[in-house]
């Protein structure tokens, strides 16, 4: 009922707008707010939720809809009739007197966009009606085109602060903006994640809703919960409240990932390393895993655990380390070549500190790769964004060169048998 819809039967004949009310007082709050909104204020009825369910049987719905449930006795089976006689594509927002957490959680799932407790705000209102215009106008995610293959990079931090979120932002950044690649930032740090915070968006309720209805997940929903930060970028991110914990098997998250893989040609994961620990499986599709380091005691011994950890659980993978916030004076705790010899590697890219950039950064709501516009520092993010792109690149072009061997050498023989033989010979 709210998914937006493209150009559906009658599109252009559908109202902007909406509304069926059960007292004067709600509907004299509504009638300014909807000029503002350049709608007609005679769109305002009076007869809430029975009204309507009557008026769409017969009339085509509106792109927003407003409905009062107040005279409601069972506002969900009430919804539910009303969605019979709702086109698809329709926004639905309800107003109404019961003050019920279930009752809240049982509209929004059952396709409403949003639940208003009556008295509300005129500013409650517009909030309420931008989240669904912007619905309605919101990402029109890309099916991926065959020459260039679905990219999934996991940026994962060995310690707090080392900077993994800024990363992960500025490489979706780039991929976007500067690689021309339809992207996705998906921020698993369900209640101080910044993924929407470091592009002064709104972070909105898709990815709680997703955790707690994990069979809602599909691309209508992902159309619908992902924030827009651009033409080329978009944002799942939370600020779950920190007395709520949300409790998960994961599948939620492995579910999002699917749906992003199939919606995006590049899905970039900001992966707490708790994230790790507890949801294993959320690395086993990732192309590139990104390792953010810096060059102390602790961050060393973490990161040769999570090496080791992803060798493990994540051998498709290629993993990159790249130290981040290294300072131009080479004062540290750890000297880049005792660090290398610790995790047994090199460093595959160092990212200087700039306070000032990040705090520029900060400041203007932006990515850190569009504020620090220093070579410097630009330099290695881009180097960063191409190398991820080769490894897909990369892996492409090994997979049809040994397609290419297979038909040319081994005639009606099944290549990828032969590769499973050697590999079960190996193993044994």
């Amino acid at each position: 009922m709210n998914a937006p819809f493209s150009s559906s039967r009658g599109a252009n004949l559908r109202d902007p707008f909406t509304a069926f009310v059960c007292d004067e007082a709600t509907a004299e709050m509504l009638r300014p707010v909807v000029v503002e909104h350049g709608w007609a204020p005679e769109k305002v009825n009076k007869g809430g939720l029975r009204n309507a369910v009557q008026t769409l049987s017969v009339a085509a719905s509106p792109n927003i809809l407003f409905v009062d449930l107040s005279e409601s006795g069972d506002p969900l089976n009430d919804i539910n009739a009303l969605a019979e006689v709702c086109e698809p594509g329709t926004v639905v927002i309800a107003a109404g007197q019961v003050n019920d957490v279930r009752l809240y959680r049982d509209l929004v799932a059952s396709g409403i966009q949003d639940y208003l407790l009556k008295p509300f705000t005129p500013d409650q209102l517009r909030d309420a009606f931008a989240h669904a215009q912007f619905t309605i106008s919101g990402p029109r995610v890309s099916e991926p085109t065959t020459d260039r293959p679905p990219v999934m990079a996991a940026v994962i931090g060995v310690r707090g602060g080392v900077g993994a979120s800024t990363i992960a932002t500025s490489m979706a950044w780039l991929m976007g903006d500067k690689a021309g690649r339809s992207t996705a930032l998906l921020d698993l740090d369900v209640h101080f994640g910044t993924g929407a915070l470091a592009l002064d968006l709104e972070p909105g309720r898709g990815l709680t809703d997703a955790i707690e209805n994990p069979s809602r997940i599909d691309g209508l929903f992902i159309e619908r919960a992902m924030v827009r930060a651009n033409d080329k970028l978009s944002v799942l991110s939370a600020e779950a409240p920190i007395n709520q914990p949300l409790l998960t098997d994961g599948s939620a998250f492995y579910q999002l990932q699917e749906e992003m893989r199939n919606a995006f040609e590049t899905t970039v994961l900001d992966l707490p390393r708790t994230m790790l620990v507890q949801h294993p499986h959320l690395v086993h599709e990732v192309h590139v895993a990104v390792v953010v380091v810096e060059f102390t005691l602790a961050a060393t011994r973490d990161a040769i655990r999570i090496l080791s950890w992803l060798k493990a659980n994540a051998p498709q993978a290629r993993v990159m380390v790249v130290a981040n916030k290294v300072p131009a004076s080479g004062v540290q705790e750890i000297s880049r070549k005792d660090f290398e010899q610790s995790i047994e590697r090199k460093v595959d890219i160092v990212i200087p500190f700039e306070p000032k950039a990040a705090a520029q950064a900060a400041k203007l709501g932006q990515p850190f790769a569009k504020a620090a516009t220093a070579a410097k520092v630009s330099q290695p993010l881009n180097q960063l964004v191409q190398m991820t792109l080769a490894t897909v690149t990369s892996e492409d072009d090994h997979e049809e060169k040994a397609q290419g061997t297979a038909s040319s050498l081994l005639g009606k023989l099944n290549f990828k048998s032969l590769v499973n033989k050697k590999k079960e010979a190996k193993a044994a």
